[in-house]
């Protein structure tokens, strides 16, 4: 009997061994998964982080355009008015070369006429 409860403490002694190996172990596990835990919640943040950092990027990204947008409107205005201006100053050059030559024509003319008069003048003289 001695020898059967000799080996009955020794079973019990390496279960009580292998329990308290599984206990280290189970412990270990646990640790391991809070770690795996916080580190899934760190990646979560950083995640959450990195969207909203995409969502402004988005945002600036839109209000560039936007103002690209009205500048090419504006110089497109711009560039509106500049030929206008252009084709205004055009005329303008036209019209003064009419008048120009209009007042040379008046002024030959006038020229003429005054020579005609003079000699109609001087033939109401002579008479």
């Amino acid at each position: 009997m001695k020898s059967l409860a000799s080996q009955t403490a020794k079973a019990t002694d390496e279960i009580s061994s292998h329990i308290t190996g599984m206990q280290g172990a189970t412990a270990e596990s646990v640790a391991a998964i809070k770690e795996i835990g916080a580190t899934i919640g760190q990646i979560s943040s950083i995640s959450t982080s990195i969207a909203s950092a995409v969502e402004q990027q988005g945002a600036a990204t839109q209000e560039i355009a936007r103002s690209v947008q009205t500048v090419a409107q504006g110089t497109q205005t711009a560039a509106t008015d500049i030929g206008q201006v252009n084709r205004g100053a055009a005329e303008t050059g036209s019209a003064s070369e009419e008048v120009l030559h209009s007042a040379k024509t008046l002024s030959s003319e006038s020229t003429r006429l005054r020579a005609e008069l003079d000699r109609f003048m001087g033939n109401i003289r002579a008479a």
